[in-house]
């Protein structure tokens, strides 16, 4: 299993209200929301109630790309879908960009339906033309800021950057991005790769962030990342859930909702989750249809059902914060971490300026934090 899937290539910024770290609260609008919601904004009509079942049944499958079932709890998604539906459900794991990618390879032969991806490849896969517009059933419930006005690709859960530490391993439990700069932390932060990760580069903006950086500035964030490569602190080891599991990664930066599922899935309690108190940056993930799907009713109709109550408690269950205003279950509440652990965590607020810095952020990480891995 791929734990970076989300990975290779340009990262656009957010911009996140307040409502979507604190998104798991609230009351639920699912009926007015249907009734409102706009249709489809391409020349393909969506069907409804029992014709809808009938053509789902009669594609009788559904493929996705870079949805693993270890992640954000896709499996039960999918099950349930699944279950709902009679189609049958496979899934490709791999990054946004391979996502994309492949869409367009395949675009004389499509294979897969629908992918997830960083919110900074939905403007890519519009610009290639592999994404197909649709107006979900939510559509007027999901922030500006986080969908295509044209309906190319919408967020349906955001994470924050955080720390999973092994108690067994780490004696003190760091709480800050300066915390891992001490002798004692030596040989024990497994970062990734931000060079093709979306998860360790939202890794490197939260440590810029907390060193007086931001989306315009990385530099911070690479001077104080080289300093943890020269000290011998950051260890050079793949971040996958085997080594996890092992003991072979002591503290892991990555998602939280990652974080605490491998937590869950694995059993093991001497695994901690901390956001760091002094930057934390917030990423955020859109569904995105094939262009050319060949179960198209299927596709979208995963998309409505990620997005509607069910769906978001399910994404949820897997500890991904949902992009609707949905009230969770409190079994549910109570496993995600409480809203003051994200104190710290902050969203990316120009687009532009962010778009610009990620272009350079690989050569960064070349020059000056990999020339200082010991």
């Amino acid at each position: 299993m791929n734990l970076w899937k989300k990975g290779t290539g340009l990262l656009m910024a957010l911009t996140l209200t307040g409502a979507a770290l604190a998104g798991c609260g609230g009351p639920a609008k699912e009926t007015s929301s249907q009734s409102t919601a706009p249709a489809a904004t391409s020349e393909f009509k969506m069907l409804e109630g029992d014709a809808l079942k009938g053509a789902i049944q009669k594609e009788g499958k559904i493929i996705s790309y870079g949805m693993p079932d270890s992640w954000a709890n896709w499996k039960e998604s999918w099950e349930v879908f699944s279950g709902k539906y009679g189609v049958i459900h496979t899934d490709t794991d791999m990054s946004s960009a391979e996502e994309i990618a492949k869409f367009k390879a395949e675009k004389d032969n499509p294979v897969a339906d629908l992918g997830d991806i960083g919110i900074g490849f939905g403007a890519k896969a519009k610009a290639e033309g592999v994404s197909a517009a649709y107006k979900n059933k939510y559509w007027n419930e999901i922030p500006d800021w986080a969908k295509d006005p044209d309906g190319n690709w919408c967020v349906w859960y955001t994470g924050s950057t955080s720390f999973l530490v092994n108690t067994k391993l780490v004696k003190n439990v760091p709480t800050s991005w300066a915390d891992l700069l001490k002798p004692e932390y030596k040989g024990q932060v497994v970062l990734g790769d931000p060079t093709k990760a979306n998860q360790a580069m939202m890794g490197v903006l939260s440590a810029a962030f907390a060193n007086g950086g931001d989306e315009s500035n990385i530099q911070p964030g690479i001077e104080f990342l080289a300093k943890l490569a020269k000290a011998g602190n950051l260890k050079p080891i793949d971040l996958s859930v085997a080594n996890i599991q092992k003991g072979e990664v002591p503290i892991a930066v990555l998602n939280d909702f990652n974080a605490l599922g491998y937590k869950d899935q694995l059993k093991m309690d001497e695994l901690k989750v901390v956001i760091p108190s002094d930057g934390s940056a917030i990423s955020a993930y859109v569904c995105m249809i094939n262009k050319v799907a060949p179960h198209p009713y299927a596709a979208r109709a995963m998309v409505d059902h990620i997005l509607s109550d069910e769906g978001q408690i399910l994404l949820a269950k897997g500890f991904a914060r949902p992009i609707r205003d949905v009230k969770l279950p409190a079994d549910v509440q109570a496993k995600l971490l409480p809203k003051e652990a994200y104190k710290a965590s902050r969203p990316i607020k120009d687009f532009a300026t962010w778009e610009k810095t990620t272009k350079d952020l690989p050569r960064l990480w070349q020059e000056q934090v990999l020339t200082q891995m010991q």
